[in-house]
């Protein structure tokens, strides 16, 4: 009976919005990022939100981040001395880089991901892709037409063409299709992270 009411709490207690320390704007943890003081003082950052101890949230965009370091708020807000290097905010981003790239890898071994202009430009057309990768150096032409035939799938162009060929097993991939899965989630929140952090 305990355990039960304590997965009520749990639950419901998943469902509040956290309070970046930077901005003060509270939010989803979609849009934000999770640290927790290591043992050696230095503050880590937890992507995947599993490491234990008291943590502190932070808006995903760079702005963000290099306010918390300069400004010495990860400190006040784990109340204790915490030391956060100047280069987190590039720390961070190659973290969430590296989530996206594995997160659409997993969904390219499950089905779920397909790339090259022909082939999402078909898998559009099923009406079954929920976000659209467009590579951030990829020609503005090409990357126009991919985003006009989406047709309400969100577009991203967080990753390289190197990037995101990374995720396919490949040089280069210019543009991707995520299509409705079990890795969707994560996926697009990955995605919405490290947009908002290279924008």
């Amino acid at each position: 009976m305990s355990r039960g009411r304590r997965d009520r709490t749990l639950e419901r207690l998943d469902g509040l919005d956290r309070k970046c320390i930077a901005t003060g704007e509270s939010g989803s943890r979609d849009g934000l990022i999770r640290f927790v003081a290591g043992p050696e003082g230095h503050i880590v950052p937890d992507l995947a939100e599993k490491l234990p101890g008291r943590g502190v949230w932070v808006s995903a965009t760079r702005e963000a981040m290099t306010k918390a370091v300069e400004k010495r708020l990860f400190s006040r807000g784990l109340k204790s001395q915490i030391e956060a290097p100047d280069d987190l905010p590039d720390t961070v981003e190659r973290l969430l880089t590296r989530r996206l790239i594995d997160s659409v890898a997993m969904a390219r071994k499950a089905g779920a991901a397909t790339c090259g202009f022909e082939r999402v430009r078909d898998t559009l057309a099923t009406g079954r892709v929920v976000l659209v990768f467009a590579a951030s150096d990829g020609a503005e032409g090409g990357k126009s037409k991919i985003r006009s035939l989406a047709d309400g799938a969100k577009t991203c162009s967080a990753l390289s063409s190197e990037e995101l060929g990374l995720a396919f097993g490949r040089e280069t991939v210019i543009h991707a299709a995520l299509l409705e899965g079990g890795v969707t989630k994560r996926v697009l929140r990955e995605a919405g992270r490290l947009e908002g952090f290279r924008s």
